[in-house]
């Protein structure tokens, strides 16, 4: 039977849209407004109505991409945990193993990759090799990255460890929860 040994990790994570640019340019355009509104002979009130329509024009275009931004991540996210579980579905012969999955603390590295051990435990009479899925979320629990990770050849009656590891830098607090797992 082949066994399924190729590590995969396939994820994407929301960006906030950048606020100080915009910040920039509402206060550059104001000013600009103030400093040259008021020579075309336009009163400071009309002045600034036209700078706060800029800035409301400016916030509604930041807000937009900032959605556009999200719903990008979520659907690369189900996409990855999509292609997971395909291939999770495709082992010929698994079994449910999530009961003999165990996952420590998540930690992150020096590239703000977040990272996690993963402990199996084969209850079966023979070797066998365990393939892991481990979702990384942030503490409002939404999905910011998943993974994949194979742990071949375990002993029979033994247990092996491996290390999930986030497919890029994720911020803020991280938890690993245990997705799917078989055994095979």
């Amino acid at each position: 039977m082949a066994a399924h040994r190729t590590p995969t990790a396939t994820s994407t994570r929301a960006r906030p849209a950048p606020l100080l640019p915009v910040l920039v340019a509402v206060f550059t355009l104001t000013a600009s407004l103030v400093l040259t509104g008021c020579s075309d002979g336009e009163s400071p009130s009309t002045v600034t109505s036209k700078a706060a329509s800029a800035a409301e024009s400016l916030e509604n275009r930041a807000t937009a991409a900032a959605s556009s931004l999200a719903a990008q991540a979520t659907g690369a996210i189900a996409s990855a945990t999509a292609e997971i579980g395909h291939k999770l579905d495709g082992i010929k012969g698994g079994q449910d193993a999530k009961k003999d999955v165990k996952l420590g603390p998540p930690s992150k590295d020096s590239d703000g990759r977040a990272k996690a051990e993963v402990t199996v435990t084969n209850p079966d009479d023979a070797k066998k090799s365990f393939a892991v899925q481990v979702n990384f979320t942030n503490t409002g629990g939404n999905t910011l990255d998943s993974v994949l990770v194979t742990v071949p050849d375990v002993p029979a009656g033994g247990t092996s460890t491996a290390t999930a590891r986030s497919s890029h830098g994720l911020s803020g607090e991280v938890k690993a929860q245990l997705g799917r797992a078989v055994r095979y």
